[in-house]
């Protein structure tokens, strides 16, 4: 299956760009010694550990069906769960900032309302990545590799826009509590994406 190969390819580097905004939020060291803001930091980087994994799952499936000779019908299957999978990570990210309140720091409700707006937006656009790559003709080799070059187009924009809002939640004294929990650090660190669905 040649066709689809260089494109899924590309389909798996673009999504890779777009996972590395969850792993972001471990990005700064530092203690400034705000228990109520360590207290939030724990409560998020716990929840956010296993979304992580959830993305480097997804994502490592997307790889497989590129390394495999796979068929267009495998490739949609399994681009189509790891969409669906990621939708659902970041929605649940979206809800873990929403449960947790705002972080106890200036303007912290603002920083943490348009996180959580941010984050559902990702969501969506998965969820239409997802209906995208459902609607490829499988049956047409040629058709489904231009279907799946429009959806790592989409998939290179999604990762280029979006993150700002979650910078703007993790900066300063969030990032620096966040940057202490020992879930925060694995959640950077590499996740063995063994429960991952060809």
């Amino acid at each position: 299956m040649e066709g689809t190969k260089p494109v899924n390819k590309k389909l798996a580097a673009a999504l890779s760009g777009g996972a590395v905004l969850v792993l972001a939020l471990s990005g700064c060291t530092g203690d400034d010694g705000n228990e109520e803001l360590d207290a939030w930091a724990k409560q998020v980087c716990d929840e956010l550990r296993a979304q992580a994994t959830t993305i480097k799952a997804a994502n490592a499936a997307i790889q497989q069906e590129t390394s495999d000779n796979s068929t267009p019908a495998e490739v949609q299957q399994a681009d189509s769960k790891a969409f669906q999978d990621i939708a659902d990570a970041y929605k649940a990210i979206g809800g873990v900032i929403t449960k947790a309140g705002p972080p106890n720091v200036e303007d912290g409700k603002k920083k943490q309302q348009d996180a959580v707006k941010e984050l559902n937006a990702i969501s969506a656009s998965y969820g239409s990545l997802k209906e995208q790559v459902d609607a490829l003709n499988t049956k047409d080799q040629a058709k489904f590799a231009a279907g799946l070059k429009d959806v790592a187009a989409e998939m290179k924009k999604l990762g280029k826009t979006g993150s700002d809002a979650l910078k703007a939640l993790e900066e300063g004294e969030v990032g620096q509590a966040m940057a202490k929990q020992q879930s925060c650090k694995s959640a950077s660190a590499s996740a063995t994406p063994s429960a991952a669905q060809g």
